[in-house]
Parts: structure tokens; C-alpha cells; sequence
């Protein structure tokens, strides 16, 4: 597990912007962390990172929203209101974790028995007004 800290919006951008840098087509991101923990911001630097240029926003209401570069694609889901097997299904969820697409998962501790075994998690907690602290791990390897 790692763990980072960052202090302001822009901070949690850059980190994730590092991060995306590192992954494997097709991995999998699942955030676990309430309302305004900086989730989104998250997938703003995660889209950069994967040299994407598109305005990033919370999928609350589309369930998912999808961001295209020149080589790579981020599915960004949230799965706030999936309450079922057949809701998650009714997403197309399944369908995108056969893709080289990367996949960005608000709220992934409402499918969380359904993420790959190799899922990166990413535990998000608030610390102060900005700061937040990230922790991050394979679901195959929690403690």
C-alpha cells in the first residue's frame, strides 16, 4: 500500500496525473471515499495523465461518462445509485473491463464484490478543508 497527502485541488490533479503514467491498459480505478473527497479530481489528473483533453465531471446522473484521447480511453463511472446485481449489469459495466479502456469507479464500494481481483483501490480521506490523504492498493493485496 502507498499513501500520499496533498494539500489543495490542484495537488490531488498533479498526483493523479503521475499516477495514470503508471498504469497498465485497462486497469481498473476504484475510488472508496464519501461526497467531496476529491474523487472527480482525481479522474481530472487520471484523464491528463492518459493524455486526455476533455473536461472531466462527476457522472452522477449519466453513470457513465466517457473521455477519448488520441490513445487511450477513460470510462468514468459512478456507482452511487447501483443497489443491485441487474443495475450494475444495466451499465454496461461488464462489457467496458473487456476493453484496453482505463475505467475510473466513484462510489466502488457499492460493487465492490464485482471489480477485478486486480482493481487498483484508491481510499480517499479528508484531513482538512483540502487536504486529503490517498490510499492506494491492489484489491487482490488488502491487508
Amino acid at each position: 500500500m502507498k499513501e500520499y497527502v496533498t494539500k489543495s485541488y490542484d495537488e490531488t490533479v498533479a498526483l493523479a496525473e503521475e499516477f495514470a503514467k503508471t498504469l497498465e491498459k485497462g486497469s481498473v480505478v476504484a475510488f472508496v471515499g464519501d461526497l467531496g473527497m476529491g474523487k472527480t479530481a482525481f479522474t481530472t489528473g487520471l484523464a491528463k495523465g492518459l493524455g486526455i483533453d476533455a473536461p472531466v465531471s462527476s457522472p452522477t446522473f449519466a453513470l457513465c461518462n466517457t473521455y477519448v484521447g488520441k490513445e487511450n480511453t477513460l470510462h468514468h463511472f459512478d456507482m452511487y445509485r447501483v443497489e443491485s446485481w441487474g443495475d450494475l449489469y444495466s451499465t454496461g459495466f461488464f462489457d467496458y473491463l473487456d476493453t484496453d479502456a482505463y475505467l475510473a469507479i466513484e462510489w466502488s464500494e457499492n460493487i465492490y464484490g464485482e471489480l477485478p481481483d486486480d482493481a487498483i483501490v484508491i481510499e480517499i480521506e479528508r484531513l482538512g478543508e483540502d487536504e486529503r490523504k490517498f490510499k492506494i492498493y491492489r484489491k487482490n493485496e488488502e491487508e
